[in-house]
């Protein structure tokens, strides 16, 4: 009876980590899945599981480009940079209004106290007479060197910033959403991998009770098996709920709200990245659009210096006034109309203007600065996102070896435990190298495409 149990045990490992190889190279994970969490009662021979239903919500069948055409459609944050970007563009109406014509309407009507003169506060003094009359004014800029057209083109250039920001916040948005994604995946195959070795422990767990009541095995054997056990189901709980915990990041980034499960598609792994990196460091640079965004700034505070310079030059304006007076005394006409020229000459406001221009000047060199900056961060994190997206390529390599190895060493204990070789602390340290390998073999690929979401992200290229 010996042999033939032995033979059952072999071949039900074999069987669960045969497939779970071939699934992890078709980038699939073992094919059970928990939905629900786990209560577990153990008498004195085995332990059983009992899966207590969870309510949840129909799932929803995800791929990543649905999830990221709800986030662009649905974030709060993307959404506010764009009434942002809206405004910056209405400022741009506002700044070229000195350009056209101003005019006024007015309507007078005065009820004086006989013949009055205003004698104190002023200069000159000024008669008031009964009256009414109505009128317009107009007045049309000539020019002003210069100072209102660098004040258009500074908030044209904001404008174009804040476009380049509402660019690197939609990227933002999209490298999150990415990352949630295969976040979320990443915790499903933890999870899928968890239960296959779970129920591999528990049919483990099954044989030694039997063995053991058949005086072929230690109670002890028996004992390790039912924390081999215990541990396997815990290791389950905590994938269950890392997965509700992935499900809600993921509805966050893409804006939603409520209890929703995803059924989310695989996503074709993208090529290595080459292995020198300066090129993707000049192609950041170009294409980054927060550094574009720093560059308009700057830009935009040069002209801002130049416009506020101007304001120690001459402006010149054309007046226009013309209306009638129905109700007026003998000294004044029924009609009235003028037109004329003025000049305003700026010269002396306690250095007002010179230390405006001073200080815009000084900003716009601290912005220039800023972009300077930036450039050197991109270099930084565009040469880190790399060594880390290559890291992990290796890494889905490196962890199918391993997983490779620890199931020869797993089959080797298990012949030498069933041989009378080995003791069961020998093949539960197997197990733990084998179940290590597998959560590490099951979130390498996910791990990699998470790495290269960050990646494109710092090259600027997430559209």
């Amino acid at each position: 009876m010996r042999p033939v149990l032995s033979a059952r045990i072999s071949c039900w490992l074999v069987l669960t980590v045969l497939p779970w190889q071939a699934n992890a190279q078709t980038n699939a994970g073992p094919p059970i899945a928990v939905d629900g969490q786990t209560a577990v009662s153990e008498d004195s021979s085995s332990t059983e599981v009992v899966v207590a239903p969870v309510l949840k919500n129909p799932a929803v069948s995800l791929t990543l480009a649905d999830a990221e055409e709800r986030a662009l459609k649905n974030q709060p944050r993307l959404l506010a940079e764009q009434f942002r970007v809206e405004a910056a563009n209405k400022r741009i109406v506002e700044s070229k209004a000195g350009f056209f014509p101003q005019l006024f309407g007015n309507v007078t009507a005065v009820d004086a106290n006989g013949d009055t003169t205003v004698a104190a506060g002023a200069l000159t003094t000024s008669s008031i007479s009964t009256r009414a009359g109505a009128g317009a004014s107009l007045l049309q800029m000539i020019t002003d060197f210069g100072r209102t057209s660098n004040l258009v083109q500074s908030v044209r250039l904001h404008a174009q910033a804040a476009g380049q920001n509402e660019e690197s916040l939609r990227q933002s948005v999209l490298m999150q959403v990415q990352q949630a994604y295969f976040a979320a995946q990443a915790a499903e195959s933890v999870r899928r991998t968890a239960q296959a070795v779970l129920d591999f422990r528990r049919v483990t767990l099954r044989q030694l009770t039997a063995l053991a009541q058949s005086q072929l095995r230690s109670t002890l054997d028996v004992q390790f098996a039912q924390v081999m056990v215990s541990e396997a189901e815990l290791a389950v709980v905590r994938a269950e709920s890392n997965v509700q915990k992935a499900h809600a990041q993921l509805a966050e980034t893409m804006g939603e709200e409520g209890d929703v499960n995803y059924t989310l598609a695989d996503e074709p792994l993208p090529t290595s990245p080459h292995s020198d990196p300066s090129g993707y460091v000049h192609n950041a640079i170009a294409s980054r659009p927060d550094l574009k965004a720093l560059r308009l700034q700057s830009e935009s505070a040069m002209h801002q210096a130049r416009a506020e310079r101007d304001l120690n030059y001459p402006t010149v304006n054309a007046l226009a006034s013309g209306g009638e007076v129905p109700v007026h005394d003998s000294t004044i006409h029924r009609d009235y109309g003028a037109a004329g020229v003025n000049i305003n000459i700026p010269i002396f406001n306690g250095g007002l203007y010179t230390s405006r221009a001073a200080e815009a000047k000084l900003e716009a060199k601290g912005a220039d600065k800023d972009a300077s900056l930036r450039e050197v961060e991109i270099a930084r994190d565009v040469r880190m996102a790399w060594a880390d997206a290559r890291d992990a390529y290796l890494q889905i390599d490196v962890t199918q070896r391993l997983v490779d190895q620890s199931n020869l060493a797993m089959q080797l204990a298990k012949a030498k435990y069933d041989a009378g070789l080995g003791s069961i602390v020998e093949l539960n340290q197997a197990e733990l190298n084998q179940t290590s390998a597998l959560i590490t073999a099951a979130s390498a690929r996910f791990d990699y495409l998470r790495s290269m979401s960050a990646f494109q992200f710092a090259l600027g290229n997430l559209h």
